[in-house]
């Protein structure tokens, strides 16, 4: 039996001696590099932090202890140990396992973290909740791989660290978002090095000054005026943590030392770990970036299956055609210049494109900057990443009616990532910002076209927002407002963006049957008077809207609340994500279980029109 195999729970990780566990960890990253090259998943991340995570269960009990993990996709050795090893034939797939932190998964799980920036403020929270409750277990923040760029992190370590509560902060420094770290805080961890001897000379100081408590305090006095008066201050320690640091982050030995001395001392203690991300496979070693998140691969050669064509990539492509003529536009993302299809950009244009790091407010919040100074700026987002924006679209882009472009994309059901990364959201809280003008292309036809609108032909924001992935069965570029797709006399299917396919094979489906479905496709969200929408339903007196977003704010409630001023009545049927919190697997498979697809589509014509017959 394997060392691997003898884990079960995290109780059985403090049972190893010392020397079984490098060969645990080999043995971890060996699994790793097998399991995600079957079921795709987070890679180059996780293979950086198995000797962390492991030192991390031999010190704490994470069914007791709380361990919060700040980007939740470097908790896949957290997940081996804590008895999941055997389900992770089903990662991100339907119905499995979830490939980050989830609470209702195991109780070790201590918080959802699919995005960044928040686990020492979650992590605070926590302790206090320890504290005025009285209760008694040990709290630790893992942060890192790039969350130290958002700004909600020092929100969280300025409180931290002044708060008294014990309090363990994990740095996991590996120069890297998804991409490489960017700007002053990363140059800052760069020149923070220590010698290592330093920690078990301060060791053993406290332990022999501990039984003299004011010969300590007058010391520790001394020292900290020499400190700061004639060496270099180091940013943790001014703030109040203890800084303890760096770590080697592969020496697993070494951490458990460390990390167990940081909770010992009951304080606010920041521990800074050096980790390589993709440590142990070469190709992830050369790659990182290109092995942060991948599909199946050759576990051998890390030979990936080559992608096709996608929304982000030709946007990518379409942005650069435009930045030619146009030097007044610039292009920004947030650590994501691969996923949003601005890698071209960035290499042709490197004097507009601004990778600000996982910082999507300060992104927005530059953008309106650079808008009132007379540039054109493109903020390319994940849908779920711009939501941290939201306060910035209204105070800083939209009081001003700046004219500032956001290339919304994974909008929609997203799959595998889950609920953290579904873009269910994003109509609801744009069309609820001032002058916000959306549009929905659902082919690259049209996402080209619409992009060039979004540049030239409004005033005040844009967005434009389009799924992961390329387009399906629709490849028209129809790019009015509404657009009558296919015409009927029955019942109206309406729809948007590439959701436009299910209610098209909806109405085929229904054409079979004897039924007419007249299929009218959006292709601007807002503003739009519906009035072919209203035309159709007129005639019919049957609709059903179709859309991959939650309820509230949904396109159909924005229709319903059109037609509610007219005189005729008429039936109707909003299909969508409902809460919009929608568990991980492909995008098909949501589609059928939320109950959004053409099958979906179809039944619910059909019930309509028995009640119309009735």
């Amino acid at each position: 039996m394997s060392i691997l195999e003898k884990i079960n729970t995290s109780n059985d990780v403090k049972k190893l001696n010392s020397d079984e566990l490098e060969p645990l960890c080999g043995e971890i990253r060996s699994f790793l590099i097998e399991s995600v090259s079957r079921t795709g998943g987070h890679l180059a991340s996780n293979l950086g932090t198995v000797e962390l995570t492991v030192a991390l269960h031999r010190v704490y009990d994470s069914a007791r202890d709380r361990i919060v993990f700040d980007v939740g996709h470097q908790s896949y050795t957290h997940k081996i140990l804590t008895g999941r090893r055997e389900s992770f034939s089903t990662l991100r797939r339907f119905g499995g396992i979830s490939g980050f932190p989830k609470p209702h998964e195991a109780q070790d799980d201590a918080f959802t973290a699919g995005h960044a920036s928040n686990s020492v403020s979650v992590a605070l929270g926590m302790a206090h909740a320890r504290t005025l409750s009285g209760e008694d277990y040990e709290v630790c923040a893992v942060i890192g791989d790039g969350a130290m760029t958002g700004g909600l992190s020092f929100e969280g370590l300025s409180n931290a660290a002044q708060s008294g509560e014990a309090l363990v902060v994990i740095l996991n420094d590996n120069n890297m978002s998804i991409a490489e770290n960017v700007g002053g805080t990363a140059k800052m961890l760069q020149g923070m090095r220590i010698r290592p001897g330093y920690l078990d000379f301060k060791r053993r100081y406290r332990r022999v000054f501990r039984h003299f408590p004011h010969l300590y305090r007058f010391n520790h006095t001394v020292k900290e005026w020499i400190k700061s008066h004639l060496f270099p201050t180091n940013t943790f320690s001014e703030m109040g943590f203890d800084y303890l640091g760096p770590v080697d982050g592969h020496d697993v030995r070494r951490l458990e030392k460390v990390i167990r001395w940081a909770r010992d001392m009951h304080a606010p203690v920041l521990v800074h770990v050096i980790t390589k991300k993709g440590k142990g496979c070469p190709y992830a070693e050369r790659d990182p970036e290109r092995y942060h998140g991948v599909g199946p691969f050759d576990p051998r050669t890390g030979e990936l299956k080559p992608e096709g064509e996608s929304f982000a990539s030709r946007f990518g492509e379409a942005l650069c055609r435009f930045a030619e003529t146009d030097e007044k536009l610039a292009a920004i993302t947030a650590a994501m210049s691969g996923g949003t299809g601005l890698e071209s950009f960035a290499a042709r244009f490197p004097e507009r494109f601004f990778d600000i790091g996982i910082a999507e407010e300060h992104a927005a919040a530059m953008a309106a900057g650079m808008a009132k100074q007379g540039m054109l700026p493109v903020f390319a987002v994940y849908s779920t990443f711009l939501q941290r924006s939201f306060d910035m679209l209204i105070h800083d882009v939209s009081l001003l009616g700046l004219h500032a472009v956001f290339a919304v994309d994974r909008a929609g059901l997203v799959g595998r990532d889950g609920e953290t990364h579904q873009g269910a959201f994003d109509v609801a809280y744009l069309s609820a910002v001032p002058g916000m003008t959306i549009y929905a292309p659902a082919s690259f036809a049209e996402l080209e076209k619409m992009l060039a609108q979004a540049l030239y032909s409004c005033g005040g924001p844009a967005a434009i927002r389009y799924p992961r992935g390329g387009e399906d069965d629709y490849r028209g570029c129809r790019c009015e407002d509404e657009s009558i797709l296919r015409e009927g006399r029955d019942v109206t299917l309406v729809s948007y963006g590439v959701m436009i396919n299910e209610a098209l094979a909806a109405g085929e489906e229904l054409e079979r049957e004897g039924i007419s479905a007249e299929v009218i496709k959006l292709g601007r969200i807002r503003p739009n008077s519906f009035d072919a929408v209203r035309t159709s339903v007129e005639k019919t007196r049957r609709l059903v809207v179709a859309e991959d977003v939650c309820a509230f704010g949904s396109v159909g409630e924005q229709i319903l609340a059109s037609l509610a001023c007219g005189k005729e009545s008429f039936s109707a049927r909003l299909l969508n994500l409902r809460s919009g919190i929608v568990a991980h697997g492909s995008a098909e498979e949501l589609r059928r279980a939320c109950g959004i697809d053409a099958g979906a589509i179809a039944r619910c014509a059909r019930e309509l029109r028995l009640e119309g017959e009735k």
